[in-house]
């Protein structure tokens, strides 16, 4: 029997999973988050502590630290998983895509970046941990690596799907395709109806006051906002490209993107054994180039 436990991290909406085999007590975390406070720069590891904490209650063995894919809105905590328990970090293998789109700006050679991540996975790979089989999905659109991992009757969707009241991720970034977005999204609710979908993310539609982040294929199927049954590749297309021209930027887009390219790694100590994050920047519209002088 496979157990889940949820943990939400309310500064970024984020939530992480430790799944495990009931008979074995070997198991995973996915979507691991690092606390950090983008104003003083602190980081820290509470978050990771608390889930490890229940691991080592539950007597469970993490063997994976699993990324749905690059995240844009917090620091990865799977460093921290893999340092203290011996995880192995996995993402999709189009992880590639998305730091050929960002070394570059971050001055990140992209060859450093390729050991970080201890396996890349496709499409149909199955990871075995105790008795509990994971079977990976790619569903790209949001990012070009995004990933879904399907484990019995439950699947953990990442940032394709968010809460029927809610929507939709957004396609905007670099490699983002609302196409794509599309068919990965009704590739999941191919899955049978009953079918537990458990998100990565939650921001709490208007009108309802409490956070959630588990829904079924068939209560999406029926009452998404964005992509319920009869919904069309063009309508849903057309909407989510409007909708995401007006979206903001994610507050912790320049930091969270340049450590999680590198599986969460933080930069390098300098030799005062400071570590830098790097801010890249570009001209506001209509401002004058002179502007970055």
């Amino acid at each position: 029997m496979t157990q889940i436990r949820a943990f939400f991290d309310e500064p970024t909406k984020t939530v992480t999973y430790l799944v495990w085999d009931a008979a074995t007590l070997r198991g995973v975390v996915i979507d691991a988050v690092r606390d950090f406070d983008a104003a003083s720069g602190a980081v820290g590891s509470r978050s990771v502590d608390i889930v490890l904490e229940a691991a080592a209650h539950e007597g469970v063995t993490v063997e994976w630290a699993l990324e749905t894919h690059v995240h844009a809105d917090h620091l990865s905590g799977a460093p921290l998983v893999k340092a203290r328990t011996g995880a192995r970090i996995a993402i999709g293998k189009q992880v590639s895509e998305v730091q050929d789109a960002f070394c570059p700006m971050f001055g990140v050679e992209t060859a450093s970046c390729c050991t970080d991540f201890d396996r890349l996975l496709a499409d149909g790979d199955r990871l075995q941990v105790g008795e509990m089989a994971i079977e990976v999905l790619h569903v790209p659109g949001h990012t070009p690596a995004d990933v879904a991992y399907r484990i019995g009757d439950a699947a953990f969707v990442g940032d394709t799907l968010f809460m029927p009241d809610f929507g939709t991720a957004r396609t905007d970034f670099p490699g983002g395709c609302a196409h794509q977005l599309f068919r990965s999204i009704r590739r999941l609710l191919d899955l049978p109806p009953e079918t537990r979908l458990f998100l990565c993310h939650d921001y709490k539609a208007p009108g309802r006051d409490h956070f959630a982040w588990e829904t079924t294929v068939a209560a999406q199927r029926a009452g998404n906002k964005h992509v319920h049954d009869g919904v069309s590749e063009a309508d849903f297309v057309a909407m989510r490209q409007a909708r995401d021209a007006q979206l903001p930027v994610p507050a912790l887009l320049m930091a969270a993107i340049q450590c999680n390219i590198r599986a969460g790694r933080l930069p390098a100590a300098d030799a005062d054994g400071n570590r830098h994050l790097r801010v890249p920047l570009s001209l506001q519209a209509g401002a004058s180039p002179d502007a970055l002088d």
